[in-house]
């Protein structure tokens, strides 16, 4: 059971959680490009967590729930802390700090697909879910935002040219996938046999 638990991929998606106060941190010194790299580094091990657990065979029960937590953890916690505006220097560049609407968008469609699978899970049973095309499509555009976000902080230059683009497609891509996981789940219950619940 322990060699189940303290694996490689486990062990770095620990660390890459434990990688999340230090971002916070260095944003609130406005060290952003160091919040960057720290951003960058949390992202080479969540592709190095799945790439090591498959290829050692190491996945495990534990791994598939902490990795995706993990993600979001990251995720939901640069957004809130990138709509404060007391991470940015002053003069504060124009179009920072990330506007409320967007992270709380953000924020909504993850609860909404956290809850509405724990319910699924507690009225079916159902346990194999799946991430959707547009769900990945909306994370990796998230993603890019956020490092967008932490680069115009600290270079200034052109934000009001490109970050309300960047929130807008943050916007939509978030509602889209949101919208487009309810009938992607409701596929998956009809291919496994069960009947979504009412």
């Amino acid at each position: 059971m322990s060699s189940r638990i303290i694996t490689l991929p486990n062990v770095l998606t620990v660390f890459r959680m434990a990688l999340i106060p230090v971002f916070v941190s260095l944003l609130f010194y406005q060290k952003f490009l160091f919040a960057l790299g720290v951003f960058v580094i949390a992202g080479i091990t969540d592709g190095l967590d799945g790439l090591l657990a498959r290829r050692f065979h190491q996945q495990s029960p534990l791994g598939r729930i902490l990795d995706p937590i993990a993600d979001k953890m990251m995720l939901v916690t640069s957004f809130v802390v990138l709509s404060m505006r007391n991470v940015y220097p002053i003069p504060i560049p124009k179009h920072l700090p990330i506007p409320f609407w967007v992270t709380i968008t953000v924020i909504s469609r993850d609860v909404f697909i956290l809850v509405g699978a724990a319910a699924i899970n507690m009225v079916t049973g159902f346990r194999a879910f799946q991430p959707s095309l547009p769900g990945k499509v909306s994370t990796v555009v998230q993603i890019i935002a956020v490092a967008t976000v932490m680069l115009a902080a600290q270079t200034r230059f052109g934000t009001g040219y490109y970050l309300p683009t960047v929130y807008a497609s943050v916007f939509g891509l978030t509602l889209i996938s949101g919208v487009h996981y309810i009938f992607f789940v409701s596929r998956l219950l009809t291919k496994s046999g069960q009947n979504p619940p009412l």
